[in-house]
């Protein structure tokens, strides 16, 4: 099968720039996690992920977990649906500033280490390499596949929420945006 789901974390216990660099999720996200693992199982067999793929970072693991728990299948790790690369130079305290800069822009515009129009690309070329998965990400690496598979050049064009589904097939390689995600209604923190 060459669907493939890519789901945003549900809500952690803490937000950008608190103590805890790698959060978990709190009470809502982990019913969050558990209602959207539920909602993947209720597919057609035929778009039903088979595999769990996730971002090394703990938010994502533990809304993986109950989706993986009913698949009876273990989850994979991939560090390339991992956040959005942050400058060397920057400090914990300094990376918020930095991401509501990144967000107000363009691919291009991203001011640090690295060329973040080719991050989009190796965020897209991480989901289209897992066909029948369902991939638990984040907000940015959402935003860089559905711009590596549309075009697209604003690094906020699409504001998914938490847990919620966007939907690619993967055609000769490449992704095809098939749905979008429920958008939040509130700014991304």
């Amino acid at each position: 099968m060459s669907r493939i789901h890519m789901i945003r974390h549900g809500r952690p216990a803490s937000t950008w720039g608190d103590a805890d660099q790698d959060p978990g999720l709190d009470p809502v996200g982990a019913e969050q996690a558990r209602a959207v693992a539920r909602t993947l199982m209720a597919l057609p067999e035929a778009e039903r992920p088979s595999r769990v793929v996730s971002s090394p970072l703990r938010r994502c693991r533990e809304t993986a977990q109950p989706l993986a728990d009913a698949l009876g299948v273990a989850i994979e790790i991939d560090p390339r649906v991992g956040e959005i690369p942050t400058p060397a130079a920057l400090d914990a305290e300094a990376r918020p500033g930095w991401l509501r800069r990144a967000f107000e822009g363009k691919w291009s515009d991203i001011q640090g280490d690295l060329d973040y129009v080719a991050w989009t690309r190796t965020v897209a070329d991480a989901v289209a390499a897992y066909p029948g998965a369902a991939v638990f990400s984040h907000f940015v690496a959402l935003n860089a596949a559905v711009s590596a598979a549309t075009g697209g050049e604003i690094v906020a064009a699409f504001r998914p929420d938490h847990v919620s589904v966007t939907t690619f097939d993967r055609v000769d390689g490449a992704l095809i945006l098939v749905d979008k995600g429920q958008e939040a209604s509130t700014q991304v923190l």
